[in-house]
C-alpha cells in the first residue's frame, strides 16, 4: 500500500511548503483540478525541483469523447505524470482508445479509472446511475479491466469486490481515508488505515487530516509507520 498526499490548499505557496515538509518521505503526490487548473505545469515541474523521486498523480478526471481523451492522455503523458484518471462513464470505447495512445510511449504511466466518487452516498448515485454504488462500481471497473487500464478509484468498501471481478493485480486507489478517525468533513464513503488495509487498497489518498495538522510530517510517519 501507498500513502498518495493530497495537494488541496488554497496557493500554491501552501503547497509547496507542505511539499517541503514531507520531501524525505516515499509519497505520491495528488495534484487535482483546483492546484493544476490555477498552477499548471509549473507546479509540477517544482514539485520535482524539492525531490525529483516524488511520484506524481494527475488526478482531472478526463470525461470527454473518445479521441479528444486520448488527446489529453498524450499531453498528460508529455507532462511527464506518473499517473492519472479518466472516467469510466466515459464508457469501454474511450478507455480503450486512451490506452490504445498511452500504450505507444515507453514506460507509460498508471492510468486508473472513477468508478463512484467518495462523496456519494447510496441515494445520491441510484439518483443519476439507477443502480446501487456497490454494483455499478464493479460494473464500471469491468470496463475498465477489459479496455486494459491499471485500476480503478474507488471506495475501500468496493475494494475487494472490484479485485474479485478483475485480478488481484488489478489496482484500486481509494480517496476519503481518515487514518485514525478524523472527520469524515463532505466525504460519505469515508474508512481508517485499517479498513483499508483489509480492504486491500493499493493506494490511500489523505488529505486534510495530513495538511490541517500541526504536525503534517509526523502524520504522515505515522501513516507509513501503519501501512
Amino acid at each position: 500500500m501507498k500513502l498518495c498526499v493530497a495537494l488541496d490548499l488554497p496557493t500554491k505557496e501552501e503547497n509547496l511548503a507542505l511539499i517541503q515538509k514531507l520531501k524525505s518521505e516515499d509519497v505520491w503526490l495528488k495534484v487535482g483540478l483546483r492546484s493544476y487548473i490555477r498552477d499548471g505545469e509549473a507546479l509540477l515541474r517544482e514539485i520535482k525541483s524539492i525531490n525529483p523521486n516524488f511520484k506524481i498523480f494527475l488526478d482531472l478526471k478526463i470525461h470527454d469523447i473518445p479521441n479528444t481523451m486520448a488527446d489529453a492522455a498524450e499531453s498528460m503523458i508529455g507532462l511527464g505524470v506518473d499517473m492519472f484518471n479518466v472516467h469510466a462513464s466515459s464508457g469501454v470505447k474511450a478507455m480503450k482508445m486512451v490506452m490504445d495512445r498511452v500504450n505507444t510511449f515507453a514506460n507509460p504511466p498508471i492510468v486508473l479509472a472513477v468508478t463512484a466518487l467518495t462523496s456519494f452516498d447510496n441515494a445520491s448515485f441510484e439518483a443519476i446511475y439507477k443502480t446501487p454504488i456497490k454494483q455499478k462500481a464493479v460494473d464500471f471497473a469491468k470496463d475498465a479491466y477489459i479496455s486494459g487500464l491499471h485500476g480503478v478509484v474507488c471506495s475501500v468498501y468496493e475494494s475487494l469486490d472490484i479485485k474479485a471481478h478483475t485480478s488481484n493485480s488489478f489496482l484500486t486507489l481509494t480517496p476519503g481515508i481518515r487514518p485514525f478517525g478524523e472527520s469524515s468533513n463532505d466525504q460519505e464513503r469515508v474508512a481508517d488505515l485499517e479498513t483499508a488495509k483489509a480492504e486491500h487498497s493499493d493506494f490511500i489518498v489523505v488529505g486534510r487530516p495530513i495538511y490541517h495538522s500541526s504536525d503534517p510530517l509526523g502524520i504522515v510517519k505515522k501513516i507509513i509507520e501503519n501501512i
